[in-house]
């Protein structure tokens, strides 16, 4: 997408991640499917620390923290915040030292949460962590802590939660573009890209993109598992229009153009469902792929039962962006316990 060369770009990935098709799933749910197709976009294999999604939101940022002069980055998130994790990784795969300040948004104090899985990273890939109690605004505090250091002679540059600014969301108006190149390759129109949407970017991303490259924003479609539906949508909408603007002045969206599914959130963010259970399990027993329990697990579920319940048509070919967050198994290995 030539617009997208006019912004600062750190490379973080090796592009384009894989698609391919759910071939094991297939044979075991049969006719279940009612004839769909289900394809995977291969983002939770992408780069370094991981992988996941949020490195293509990063190749932005810390391209514009880089153009800035920056030596320091901070961000916000959860206590397993994926986001969080990775930031910390690119930082140190790009020579810049990384704060975070991480809120314990779920309910949950035991070792396997605080000190396991994307936390227990983050400390590895040497990262200063500030812990704060649920419902601090990490946000502000991450902006205090980048006048203290600025006020020492540091540069330090900001994120918010998810890397989900409008610069940032130009990773995935690219990983738009990149998917249309892969279908028209592949001898594939997909029905719908689907996705999990917490801080909301991928979706908004997606959106945007689809709608600078003349395709229908509403191509894509998430699953929400922060925020409830209306409050999803409406954020996802307000970041896409703010990520439209900067690819083309004048590229609006409307709310018809943002599909968001509310009902596989559970009880809220990080909470564990049957559905989500479900989905992990038959995504590992039948293809060796792992979704993570907090975003794509539950995403995963909602598209399972949109195929199930006939809600797209015999010989579509559905693709599900598979977005990392594999360390965050590590944190919720009761869930999975019988």
């Amino acid at each position: 997408m030539a617009d997208l060369a006019r912004f600062p770009r750190l490379p973080l990935l090796r592009l384009p991640t894989p698609i391919e098709p759910l071939d094991g799933l297939t044979r075991h749910l049969g006719d279940a499917l009612n004839g769909v197709r289900l394809f995977v976009k291969r983002d939770d294999v992408a780069g370094i620390g991981g992988g996941g999604n949020k490195l293509r939101k990063l190749e932005f940022l810390l391209g514009a923290a880089r153009a800035e002069g920056a030596d320091t980055v901070i961000t916000v998130g959860a206590l397993q915040s994926n986001h969080a994790r990775l930031t910390a990784a690119a930082a140190a795969r790009a020579g810049f030292a990384c704060e975070l300040f991480l809120t314990r948004t779920v309910a949950r104090d035991d070792p396997d949460y605080t000190g396991n899985g994307n936390r227990f990273l983050d400390d590895l890939f040497g990262a200063r962590v500030h812990e704060l109690p649920a419902g601090a605004d990490a946000l502000c505090e991450a902006e205090a802590r980048a006048g203290t250091l600025r006020a020492e002679g540091r540069r330090a540059y900001v994120f918010p939660a998810g890397g989900s600014n409008p610069v940032g969301c130009l990773g995935y108006a690219a990983c738009a573009a990149e998917i249309l190149e892969q279908a028209e390759a592949l001898g594939l129109d997909f029905a719908r890209v689907v996705t999990a949407n917490g801080s909301a970017g991928t979706h908004a991303g997606l959106a945007a993109g689809l709608a600078a490259t003349g395709r229908s924003p509403s191509l894509a479609q998430s699953y929400a598992v922060l925020a409830p539906e209306a409050a999803a949508a409406a954020e996802t909408l307000e970041k896409a229009n703010a990520t439209a603007a900067l690819l083309r002045p004048g590229l609006a969206l409307g709310a018809a153009d943002i599909l968001v599914d509310g009902r596989h959130r559970g009880e809220g963010y990080g909470i564990p469902t049957d559905g989500m259970r479900e989905a992990v399990r038959l995504m590992a027993r039948n293809e060796g792929l792992l979704l993570d329990p907090v975003y794509s697990g539950k995403a995963f579920a909602g598209l399972l039962q949109d195929v199930r319940s006939g809600r797209f048509r015999a010989g579509d070919a559905v693709l599900f962006l598979m977005t990392g967050g594999v360390p965050g198994l590590f944190a919720y290995p009761g869930a999975f316990r019988a």
